[in-house]
């Protein structure tokens, strides 16, 4: 056990004290971890368009003070009473949804979505007993996604934590702990496109680019990168993007643009932007028979999917899914191989990086690459401690 281990660490964390204000680099006391907890001293940490959303508050029911961040890379320091499969030293990735491995969730082979540790937003305390292991001069600090990754140490459940190969580079496999996984997995493992088929990608933002990856990985003959704004395309080609659509470019709907294109309609699309319209054309734009719709957007609380009925009787088929239908503990470190083993690039995910002092800078380059929209969640800048 380390040394720190059942005492309180002091360390430096990025608090949001409000909503929309710069975040502050604070001394803060993190409490030893309680049963089925583990305690993670974080090495590398991601900005995703999610913190940002949230730290805007716009919308939702604002949690602060707060300490932001879920996707990171770090390493185990100490272990709470119960956990096993985890000790100190081991490098892991927090992830914003859990394994519970005991849930009828984690124990289907078709699902993801833990009935004890799925993602809770609202929640600032570990499940455990309701309370912050975060406080600065005895007042509490709420977590963020059970993860709360812009501090150097945090305090996370067992079965949010995925354990990786230690020879993987943190600085680089962070991003897989949520929105490379995300695009990824909607193409390999829930659209499954056939190789030399045709995909369209709707969003270009770093999920959608991963998405594209993963069509590109499978063989897709024809990518086509669909978004409003053209400056994403170029860098998209370096994603398997080989051509291009622009909504604002026609007069029609898209989806009538893409069967015109691909003589009756695409044989996969993954929709990755949380507009409703972009979810509805992505739907319609799949070929009858065989076509098949993901989407992995987060809509408008009140946004309502409309299409007609005849659209699913002519075999289209609509599918959802969460975290690319990845389970946190048992598939994550399978996605780390692959960056490892060459099938997946990172390095060409990340645009920046800042030190920790300078986190502020991150949310300044994320709002200037996109500016935030409520319906749209994209992740797109990354930030290392």
């Amino acid at each position: 056990m380390s040394s720190t281990a059942g005492q309180v660490i002091r360390c430096r964390a990025a608090v949001a004290w409000e909503a929309g204000k710069p975040l502050v680099v604070e001394e803060i006391e993190v409490a030893p971890p309680k049963a089925m907890e583990v305690r993670v001293k974080i090495l590398y940490t991601s900005l995703c368009h999610t913190d940002v959303y949230f730290w805007e508050a716009k919308g939702q029911t604002p949690v602060f003070p707060r300490i932001f961040g879920h996707e990171a890379g770090g390493v185990v320091e100490s272990v709470g009473e119960g956990v096993t499969g985890l000790a100190p030293g081991d490098h892991v990735l927090p992830i914003f949804t859990g394994e519970c491995g005991e849930c009828a969730h984690c124990k289907s082979q078709e699902s993801n979505m833990c009935d004890l540790l799925r993602i809770n937003t609202d929640r600032g305390v570990m499940i455990g007993d309701g309370q912050s292991r975060f406080s600065i001069n005895g007042k509490p600090i709420y977590h963020f996604l059970g993860t709360s990754t812009f501090s150097e140490y945090t305090v996370i459940h067992v079965g949010c934590l995925a354990k990786i190969n230690p020879s993987a580079p943190l600085d680089k496999v962070c991003v897989v702990s949520c929105g490379i996984s995300t695009g990824y997995g909607a193409t390999v493992n829930v659209a499954r496109p056939p190789k030399g088929s045709t995909v369209a990608v709707f969003g270009l933002g770093a999920v959608g680019l991963a998405a594209a990856e993963g069509a590109r990985a499978s063989g897709a003959s024809r990518i086509i990168g669909v978004d409003l704004n053209p400056s994403r395309f170029e860098g998209a080609k370096k994603f398997g993007v080989n051509e291009f659509v622009n909504p604002a470019d026609h007069k029609k709907p898209v989806q009538e643009v893409l069967a015109e294109m691909t003589n009756g309609g695409v044989d996969r699309s993954i929709e990755c932007t949380g507009n409703i319209n972009a979810m509805i054309s992505a739907f319609e734009c799949v070929h009858d028979g065989w076509g098949v719709a993901v989407l992995v957007g987060v809509p408008h609380k009140d946004a309502v999917f409309k299409t007609h009925p005849v659209n699913f009787l002519n075999e289209r088929t609509l599918k959802g899914t969460f975290f690319g239908n990845y389970k946190p503990r048992s598939d994550i470190p399978g996605v780390v191989e692959k960056y490892m083993n060459k099938e997946l690039e990172l390095e060409k995910f990340i645009t920046h990086s800042v030190t920790f002092s300078e986190i502020n800078k991150a949310f300044d380059y994320m709002l200037q690459v996109q500016p935030i929209k409520e319906e749209e969640k994209r992740i797109m800048n990354y930030t290392s401690l």
